[in-house]
C-alpha cells in the first residue's frame, strides 16, 4: 500500500518537454484504472483515520472495504459536521475527524449557500492539490504551444485571514494556498511565470495589490501570454481599476516612481527593480485608456495574449458577453474544478467552448460518489434508509448526479452542492459539466427558480438588447414578499456601446416578460392560474453599483479572491445599497404563457 500511495500522489514536476510527458503519462494511469485507483484511495482514507471518533460511530472496525463503508456510514450535509467543526475551532484537538492534526480552517466563499463555511484541512492536502495545479499546464500546452516563451498576468490576491478560539487560522483555499511553502518556495517553472511579483500577491491590501500587478503587467505587455483571475468577475474588475486608475499608472510608467499610495516596504523594494521610466509605454497607455473606446482593450494593450484563464462556467457564464467586448472574443478555457472541500479534476479539453466544459474527475484526489438527481422528483435522506450512491466508474451518460465526497482530511460520504451531468469519459473516467449548485434562489409560493434557470431567463430576456448595442453586464435578485402577491425583482446593470440610443421603457418591460416566460411551469402556474405571483420587475442601476457591492462584501471579510456575486440577496443593507443606485423600474407589461397540460 505505501509503495502505491507514492506513485498515487507523485507530483509531476512541469520544467521541460519530458516532465509534461510524464505529467500526461500520469493523467493516463489515473484515468484508465479508475476503479482500483479509487478503491485504493477509499482503503488508504478509511486506514488512517480508522481510529477518528466520527468513523468509530458508525462501527466500521478496522473495515476499508467499500462495501462496509457504504452500508454503515451516512450521507451528510454541512450542519451534520457542524458540531464537530465547532469542538475543533474551540480547541478540541483530540481525533475527531483526521487522525492528522488540523492545521487550519479553509473558509468557503462568503456567497455559497449564504453563510461562510468552515472546512478542516490537514497539510498533507496541500501537496494533493499542488499535484493537480502540475498537471494543468502539460494539458495546455498540447493545445497552445510556447507558453513557456513568455509570461503570464493573472490578478491574484490574498485575503487577511481570521483566527478560531482555538487559534487555528481560517482563510479561503487560495489564499492558503499562496501563503503556503508550496507556492513560495515553488521551483521555477517556465510555464508559470507571473508577471505579478509575490509581494504584490501577497500584499492584504486590495488596492495596493492590484495597483502593483496591474503596473508589472503594462510593463511588461509584450511578454505577456495570457490574462486572466480566479473567476470572470475578478477579471472585469481588473479592467474597471485600469478605467479608474490608468492616469496614475502612467505618472509612475513615465517617471519611474511609484505611486506614494504604495506604502507596503516590500512591494516598495520589488519595485525598485522593476520599475524605470519609460516615456513611450506611458504615452502609449495614455493613448489607449484616455477615450471612450474599451473595446478589444485586453489584445490592444496585451497584444500577444493567446487566451483569457478565467472560469466562466456556472454562474460566471454571464459575464461572457462582456470578457467577449473587452478581449476580441479571445478563447476563455476552463482548466480544472475545485472548491474549498476538495479540489477535483482538470479539463482535458480546455480550449472547448464555455458551453462545451467538462472536468475529468482525477481519482486520486479523494473517494468520490454520485447521488442521483432529479429536479422532478427530489430524494429525502435518512439515516435509516440510506441512498445508493453510483461509484466514479459506474455513473451512466447523459444522468444528473449531486457529488458527494470523502477525503483524506476527514471528510465522509459528505454532499458538497454541485449538481453535475456525465457528458463521456475519457479511458474509464467519466468527465461531467457543472450544472449548478443545489440551492434555491427564488421563491414566492410554491414555485422554486434556481441559479441556472435564472441565468437562462436573463440571457433570453438580454437578446432583446443585442440592437441596442446593450447587454447585461451583472445582476442579482430578491423574492419581493412585502407586497401581496410577492414578486421577482431583477437588479440590471447595462453596459451600453451607444449611449445616444439606450433601450426604451417599452423593451425592457418586454424583457421582465421574456424572463417569465423563460420560468419553469410552477412559476408561470402561480402568476397565470393562481395569482399567487405578482409580475416580475427589472431595476436597472447606475453602472458601477456591482463594484460597490463588492466593496462592501469585502470590506465585511469577503475574499477578493472568491468573491462572486451573489444571485439573490436579502441582507437589508445590500437592499438599501442597490435600491439607491436604481435608475429606472420596469414591470411585465401582461401574463406569460400557461396552460394546465404542461402540470406535471
Amino acid at each position: 500500500m505505501a509503495v502505491e500511495s507514492e506513485i498515487l500522489l507523485e507530483p509531476p514536476s512541469s520544467v521541460d518537454e519530458k516532465s509534461l510527458n510524464k505529467a500526461l503519462e500520469f493523467i493516463e494511469e489515473m484515468t484508465k484504472n479508475t476503479d482500483s485507483v479509487q478503491e485504493r484511495v477509499l482503503s488508504e482514507i478509511l486506514e488512517q483515520n480508522a481510529e477518528t471518533e466520527y468513523l468509530k460511530r458508525f462501527g466500521l472496525n478496522g473495515a476499508t472495504d467499500r462495501e462496509t463503508f457504504k452500508s454503515k456510514v451516512a450521507v451528510i450535509t454541512y450542519e451534520d459536521l457542524l458540531p464537530d467543526i465547532q469542538r475543533i475551532a474551540n480547541g478540541d484537538r483530540s481525533p475527531i475527524l483526521s487522525a492528522h492534526p488540523i492545521s487550519e480552517f479553509l473558509t468557503s466563499s462568503g456567497t455559497s449557500a449564504g453563510e461562510r463555511k468552515l472546512m478542516p484541512t490537514i497539510h498533507q492536502e496541500m501537496d494533493r492539490r499542488q499535484l493537480l495545479y502540475s498537471l494543468l499546464m502539460p494539458v495546455m500546452n498540447q493545445y497552445v504551444p510556447d507558453l513557456d516563451k513568455g509570461k503570464a498576468l493573472h490578478f491574484l490576491f490574498i485575503k487577511a485571514e481570521t483566527k478560531t478560539p482555538s487559534g487555528l487560522v481560517a482563510r479561503p483555499v487560495l489564499t492558503a494556498y499562496y501563503k503556503s511553502e508550496q507556492f513560495k518556495k515553488r521551483p521555477f517553472d517556465p510555464y508559470n511565470v507571473l508577471t505579478s511579483p509575490d509581494e504584490a500577491i501577497l500584499c492584504p491590501d486590495s488596492f495596493q495589490s492590484m495597483y502593483t500587478q496591474m503596473l508589472c503587467g503594462l510593463i511588461m505587455r509584450h511578454e505577456v501570454l495570457r490574462v486572466g483571475a480566479v473567476f470572470a468577475s475578478g477579471l472585469l474588475r481588473a479592467i474597471r481599476f485600469l478605467q479608474l486608475n490608468w492616469a496614475e499608472l502612467v505618472h509612475d510608467i513615465e517617471t519611474g516612481t511609484l505611486n506614494p499610495k504604495i506604502t507596503d516596504p516590500s512591494i516598495k523594494q520589488c519595485m525598485s527593480k522593476i520599475l524605470k521610466p519609460n516615456p513611450e509605454l506611458a504615452k502609449f497607455v495614455t493613448k489607449e485608456c484616455s477615450g471612450d473606446n474599451w473595446e478589444r482593450i485586453i489584445p490592444r494593450i496585451w497584444p500577444n495574449t493567446k487566451y483569457l484563464e478565467v472560469i466562466v462556467t456556472g454562474a460566471m457564464a454571464q459575464y461572457i458577453p462582456t470578457l467577449d467586448y473587452y478581449s476580441g472574443n479571445l478563447p476563455k478555457p476552463c482548466t480544472m474544478y475545485a472548491s474549498s472541500e476538495c479540489y477535483f479534476g482538470l479539463n482535458l479539453k480546455p480550449m472547448t467552448e464555455p458551453n462545451e466544459v467538462s472536468y475529468t474527475i482525477m481519482p486520486n484526489m479523494g473517494y468520490f460518489e454520485f447521488l442521483p438527481h432529479d429536479d422532478s422528483s427530489p430524494i429525502t435522506l435518512s439515516r435509516d434508509s440510506p441512498p445508493k450512491l453510483v461509484d466514479l466508474a459506474d455513473v451512466q451518460i447523459g444522468k444528473f448526479y449531486e457529488l458527494v465526497i470523502t477525503t483524506y482530511s476527514g471528510f465522509c460520504r459528505y454532499r458538497v452542492g454541485d449538481i453535475l451531468q456525465v457528458n463521456g469519459f475519457h479511458n474509464s473516467d467519466p468527465q461531467f459539466k457543472f450544472v449548478r449548485r443545489k440551492n434555491v434562489l427564488l421563491s414566492i409560493d410554491s414555485d422554486k427558480t434556481d441559479e441556472s434557470e435564472l441565468q437562462k431567463a436573463i440571457e433570453n430576456a438580454s437578446a432583446l438588447l443585442k440592437e441596442f448595442k446593450t447587454s447585461v453586464v451583472e445582476y442579482t435578485s430578491f423574492a419581493e414578499t412585502k407586497s401581496i402577491p410577492g414578486h421577482y425583482v431583477i437588479y440590471w446593470e447595462l453596459l451600453m456601446k451607444d449611449s445616444s440610443c439606450p433601450p426604451t421603457d417599452e423593451v425592457l418591460n418586454q424583457c421582465c416578460l421574456v424572463m417569465e416566460e423563460s420560468l419553469n411551469s410552477v412559476y408561470r402556474q402561480g402568476r397565470v392560474a393562481d395569482n399567487s405571483i405578482g409580475p416580475l420587475e427589472i431595476r436597472v442601476v447606475k453602472n458601477g453599483t456591482f463594484e460597490e457591492l463588492m466593496d462592501y462584501a469585502i470590506s465585511r471579510g469577503a475574499s477578493i479572491n472568491q468573491y462572486k456575486v451573489p444571485r439573490c440577496v436579502s441582507f437589508t443593507p445590500i437592499m438599501e445599497l442597490l435600491d439607491s443606485r436604481v435608475v429606472s423600474v420596469h414591470f411585465s407589461p401582461s401574463l406569460p404563457h400557461w396552460t394546465s397540460e404542461r402540470r406535471r
